[in-house]
């Protein structure tokens, strides 16, 4: 895998470290966001455990210190200086030393299958290649194309049309779902940035199988059809159509409309998190009044449901899961992770 020479990406990094968030809708919520960011953020790292795992559901699976690792990036903190550096990398270092010969990234209790914390696992590495000191950038060069093999092999297992490009529990699945396969789609995205030789073929496969999962009237996505828990996943697809290169396309604009439809229905819904981390990460990307409406909502709803030692609590996967996808939503005007940067431009003619 080739990646960008060290001194590059961490000036790149603390570039956007000194930028102040330009996005005008946020600049009303920044002074209470970013406490109560920074109290979440003290939170995942006080009840961290000494390996790196968390307590509570999944805790001990790579992907819940994954996502903790990829929170505290969205803040801008570094694995090698200020706050959260004992943290950090007890989040990398507890992934990089659960990976299998195969190259799957598989410890402890993975939920449905070990597939979505490897791709969470895969994308948090990527986005934090580059970053830190020289013994675990060895590491994280040798782990990283071990990992992408394993998820272009898992899309390669021969499915069905409907199945084909997608991405499901186990690396040997024959059938796909677009969760999983949103969280693969934005691993190979992220390492081709960071210059992996991911095939272009594979991401456009991806987004093929995402397309034919989404509802031409309503604008929806589902989960194994056009309409399964379209409320919490419809976000996924609108990001991941917009990072695929369809910005402001009728698909991506009719996946945004819905959103904005049913958004305030989502509070109470079994993967209320889950979908609202997609749907601001999603209409962030596309911008203007989508974005405006949203964040507005989010801050407004959310902000108040923090609990007092800082966490958020969800109610499908618990109070780490809870907290670190509460704080992936809240920072997204930071474009802190290279993943999910955003043109400028967007939303200028909105």
């Amino acid at each position: 895998m080739r990646l960008l020479p060290l001194h590059l990406l961490l000036a790149a990094t603390l570039g956007l470290c000194a930028q102040e968030p330009a996005d005008p809708v946020f600049a009303e919520w920044r002074d209470r966001v970013d406490p109560a960011v920074e109290n979440a953020l003290e939170y995942l790292a006080r009840v961290q455990r000494d390996d790196g795992s968390y307590p509570e559901s999944y805790g001990d699976s790579t992907g819940i210190p994954a996502l903790a690792g990829m929170a505290i990036l969205s803040k801008g903190h570094l694995p090698t200086e200020g706050p959260y550096v004992v943290t950090l990398n007890k989040c990398i270092d507890f992934v990089l030393e659960n990976q299998r010969d195969t190259g799957l990234f598989e410890k402890g209790n993975a939920g449905s299958g070990p597939m979505y914390a490897h791709n969470i696992s895969t994308l948090f590495l990527s986005e934090v290649s580059g970053m830190v000191d020289p013994a675990r950038q060895e590491k994280i060069a040798a782990a990283l194309p071990k990992a992408l093999k394993l998820i272009l092999q898992a899309q390669a297992v021969k499915k069905d049309e409907r199945h084909q490009g997608g991405w499901r529990y186990h690396p040997g699945s024959t059938d796909s779902d677009t969760s999983c396969s949103g969280w693969a789609l934005m691993a190979l995205r992220s390492a081709k940035l960071n210059g992996a030789a991911v095939p272009d073929n594979a991401i456009a496969d991806a987004i093929a199988y995402l397309a034919r999962h989404q509802d031409k009237k309503e604008g929806h996505f589902g989960y194994m059809d056009r309409s399964d828990h379209a409320r919490s996943l419809t976000g996924m697809g609108l990001l991941c159509l917009e990072l695929g290169g369809k910005h402001g396309s009728p698909e991506t604009v009719s996946a945004a409309d819905y959103v904005m439809k049913t958004f305030r229905d989502l509070p109470g819904d079994q993967f209320e998190f889950y979908g609202n981390y997609y749907n601001a990460q999603g209409t962030f990307q596309i911008g203007g009044r989508y974005w405006n409406e949203y964040a507005n909502w989010m801050y407004e709803t959310y902000l108040k449901k923090q609990q007092e030692d800082g966490s958020w609590n969800s109610r499908e996967a618990g109070r780490i899961y809870g907290t670190t996808m509460m704080v992936l939503a809240f920072t997204v005007p930071y474009r802190q992770l290279p993943i999910y940067q955003r043109d400028e431009t967007v939303g200028e003619e909105e």
